[in-house]
């Protein structure tokens, strides 16, 4: 049987409607603040990306503050994140050449954007949207696997998951629908332990749908089982009723006998 049609529609208006503040989670001033806190987000929270970008930026806030540390010295800054050493030398090589290409500027197209060490698709289109107000839907792993289970997308590739919700989201409501997608995914939609209970999707997710068919299948087994045990329990009990009630009758009959032979 086919699935029924995907109501994308609804599923942005509830999202709009239960997180109408979404917005960026990154604390960021300025659209390089903003590239160097995504370039760190790889890997990370967001809250700890902040906890370490607070200090950072209070005395590197442009391209060129960063040309004044080693490679070493950017590590410590940052070496509470992950991948600290790799995105150290990313950031500092980025720095250079915004400084020296682009007059200590952001560029605004993909790009020269994507031409950067450390920036990918993703963190292009986060500081696209985020920065400049360029529509963009930045495909991270809340937004892949949010998409996938409300069958907003259908794909293990993360650019074809991109391609297919540009597609079915109007272009107007890309930026939004990536902010609606992340806050979904942090704070109802978890990856290991979705709270489909309280979703205000749950009537529509395909994912939502499917769990809640595969426990009721669960729990029909579970009543038929427990129905079949208690029907052998009781065919055991009355087995043994009559068991017993034939031993009783064979009693006074040997009283009898022994009785005959005295």
């Amino acid at each position: 049987m086919a699935q029924r049609k995907v109501p994308v529609d609804d599923i942005l208006e509830i999202l709009y409607q239960t997180y109408p503040d979404a917005h960026c989670e990154l604390n960021y001033t300025s659209p390089f603040e903003l590239l160097i806190a995504t370039i760190l987000s790889a890997q990370c929270t967001d809250k700890r990306v902040n906890e370490i970008t607070a200090p950072l930026f209070q005395k590197h806030n442009k391209p060129e503050d960063f040309l004044h540390m080693t490679q070493e010295e950017m590590e410590e800054h940052i070496k509470g994140l992950g991948l600290y050493k790799n995105k150290s030398k990313n950031i500092l090589e980025t720095c250079r050449i915004l400084y020296e290409k682009y007059n200590d500027e952001v560029p605004q197209n993909h790009a020269e954007l994507e031409a950067l060490p450390g920036v990918g698709r993703k963190t292009a289109n986060v500081v696209l949207s985020n920065a400049f107000g360029v529509p963009a839907i930045a495909v991270d792993t809340h937004v892949f696997r949010v998409a996938n289970r409300l069958g907003l997308a259908k794909s293990d590739n993360v650019d074809e998951v991109e391609r297919q919700l540009m597609k079915r989201i109007p272009k107007e409501k890309w930026s939004d629908a990536h902010h609606w997608l992340i806050w979904h995914g942090r704070r109802i939609c978890a990856a290991r332990t979705p709270q489909c209970s309280i979703c205000p999707l749950k009537d529509m997710c395909r994912y939502a749908l499917a769990e809640e068919k595969k426990a009721k299948s669960s729990r029909t087994k579970e009543t038929a089982k427990t129905a079949a045990t208690a029907k052998k329990t009781a065919s055991k009990s009355k087995s043994a009723g009559t068991a017993g009630t034939k031993e009783k009758a064979k009693k006074p009959a040997a009283k009898k006998t022994a009785a005959s032979q005295g």
